[in-house]
């Protein structure tokens, strides 16, 4: 095998009542921790968001209201997920725009200020797929594996193909890199500021809006040409990590204004 693992990665999916981070949560969680000697352990649990989950995220993975209204809230098992992490890279299939964002939404809620995923090496599988071969995971499977994959857009069975696709990539391309840090910056997209990319680096790295009326335009020179703009996204219906990141672009630039 190509890929050099110098520490366990952590392949992950999860599954919500929604897209909308910030507002959705999570109702199931499969983990799928790779030891360096490639041995796996794996950690799936089914989470009560709280919220009523709507019948058509039901009828995509099959998860409905009673089957967790006995399952512990992620505020519950939140230190066991961030201690089964702890000191591993991370992977997933479109994890960077959506699952790590998500997964980073549920930490703030839970409390759990202190983790932050930006500092881990995080491997888009997707991004790396796209780039590659332009198809979807079960596509993904097929290409990689050579099998068709049975149980798709339930957590485990997507998070197991995930894994299985990821290794079969590195042995595939021989110039893809064979560490986790370069894999990790291959399959980035964007250089997102905030994990919900409402916010991005540009070419000169200053930090842009990456959405609506503002896209591409300056955050700091939106805040002193349009001042009230803060306070709707404050109020609006922004992940708390948007909102955490607008609050300390405002104070620096009060500072320097001062």
């Amino acid at each position: 095998m190509r890929l050099k693992l110098t520490r366990p990665i952590v392949f992950f999916d999860i599954e919500t009542t929604g897209l909308t981070i910030g507002h959705d949560k999570i109702v199931e969680i499969s983990l799928v921790k790779v030891h360096p000697d490639l041995n796996r352990e794996t950690m799936t649990m089914r989470i009560n968001p709280g919220i009523h989950i709507p019948e058509e995220a039901s009828a995509v993975h099959g998860i409905y209201d009673e089957d967790v209204a006995d399952k512990p809230t992620f505020k519950m098992v939140a230190h066991k997920v961030a201690q089964f992490i702890e000191g591993c890279d991370i992977g997933g299939y479109n994890s960077n725009k959506f699952d790590i964002p998500m997964l980073a939404e549920e930490f703030l809620t839970a409390g759990m200020t202190d983790i932050d995923l930006r500092k881990t090496n995080c491997v888009d599988v997707q991004n790396i797929f796209h780039k590659k071969e332009q198809r979807t995971l079960s596509a993904a499977y097929k290409f990689y594996c050579g099998k068709d994959l049975i149980g798709a857009h339930g957590a485990e069975a997507d998070t197991m193909a995930t894994a299985d696709v990821f290794f079969a990539q590195v042995d595939r391309y021989d110039d893809l890199p064979t560490d986790i840090k370069s894999l990790a910056e291959y399959s980035a997209m964007n250089k997102n500021v905030d994990y919900a990319g409402r916010m991005v680096y540009d070419e000169k790295g200053e930090v842009v809006f990456n959405f609506g009326k503002h896209k591409g335009k300056g955050v700091k020179f939106v805040f002193l040409s349009e001042p009230n703009y803060y306070d709707w996204m404050m109020q609006g219906d922004f992940s708390q990590d948007t909102k955490r990141i607008l609050t300390r672009l405002r104070l620096e630039m009060n500072k320097r204004l001062q």
